[in-house]
């Protein structure tokens, strides 16, 4: 019987073997992350659930305070938490709910702003320093051993006393306070990977530096510049509610945790101890949300560790 030559041949073998290298579907690096922080690192997923609040929170602020900030209601002054003002009054008699979360905008602002810049300053500073070397990075590395010399917060109250205050003061202040040492840990991952076999190729076959900056070392160091920004957003949190304390930070009458707390809160601490709790709690909520979720990430993404994990291009 001849067999038709119109007729497929199906080798089992074959189809078996395309089975096998059929690659399966793989996630974004984003999904994968976030994967991994839920299975691997539950407190840097409940930091992350904590971080997200507070955003959601800055974000809908008025929609959520069921009054203004800054309205006074009479002669309710510092009256004790109830069922019309859930976290009590001030001594302005100005509603605490209203204000501590309207505190949390200011207080996002201002550390995104900050982080931002200062992420920025360090990027640059530290990917060039590390990548050209010689006399620039010699010069550049002077000039970062001089600021970080400095106390922080010395850094910030010098700023803030030639600039005076205001939100945009105080996250310049906040900039210039906190890249130097961001920086050093920048320049310190670009010195391992200029050095690697695909940096060397790049280089051979002509690429500019600006390219090799920009393709080939500015992705690779990615992950500790988002561990860097992540734990930096609860330090610039904290400096901020600090500078406010010490009457340097964001001016009245915007809400802010910190001049809640060396107000209202130092000076009626034993008449209205709820003065002082409620914008300590979610000062201290803010700020251990943030350095879970660094924490978490940083041993995420630093291939040194254990299960670390690295961004996929």
């Amino acid at each position: 019987m001849e067999s038709n030559p119109q007729e497929k041949i199906i080798d089992p073998l074959a189809v078996r073997v395309e089975e096998v290298i059929v690659p399966p579907k793989r996630h974004h690096w984003t999904v994968d992350l976030l994967i991994q922080l839920v299975k691997t690192k539950p407190l840097g997923a409940f930091g992350g659930l904590l971080v997200l609040g507070m955003v959601f929170v800055a974000v809908f602020a008025p929609y959520l305070s069921p009054y203004d900030p800054n309205m006074m209601h009479g002669e309710k002054v510092v009256a004790p938490p109830s069922v019309e003002f859930w976290l009590g009054t001030d001594a302005l008699a100005r509603d605490m709910l209203s204000r501590i979360l309207h505190g949390a905008r200011v207080s996002m602002t201002v550390g995104l702003g900050a982080v931002g810049l200062s992420t920025l300053l360090s990027t640059v500073i530290g990917i060039l320093s590390g990548y050209y070397g010689g006399l620039f990075d010699t010069i550049l590395q002077r000039i970062v051993d001089a600021i970080m010399s400095f106390p922080w917060l010395v850094i910030m109250l010098t700023v803030m006393a030639i600039l005076g205050p205001g939100q945009l003061n105080v996250i310049l202040a906040l900039a210039l306070a906190g890249f130097a040492g961001a920086s050093r840990v920048v320049r310190s991952a670009v010195l391992a990977i200029k050095e690697s076999d695909y940096v060397m190729a790049a280089k051979s076959i002509g690429c500019k530096n600006s390219t090799i900056l920009i393709r080939h070392i500015l992705p690779n160091v990615a992950a500790p510049i988002i561990v860097l920004a992540t734990l930096g957003l609860g330090n610039t949190i904290l400096a901020e509610a600090s500078l406010s304390f010490l009457g340097f930070g964001v001016p009245p009458p915007a809400p802010s945790w910190g001049r809640m707390l060396s107000g209202d809160g130092m000076n009626y601490m034993l008449k209205g101890p709820w003065l002082a709790v409620f914008p300590g709690l979610a000062i201290s909520a803010g700020v251990f949300g943030f350095n879970m979720l660094g924490d978490a990430l940083r041993d995420l993404l630093d291939p040194k560790l254990t299960g670390g994990m690295r961004l996929r291009r």
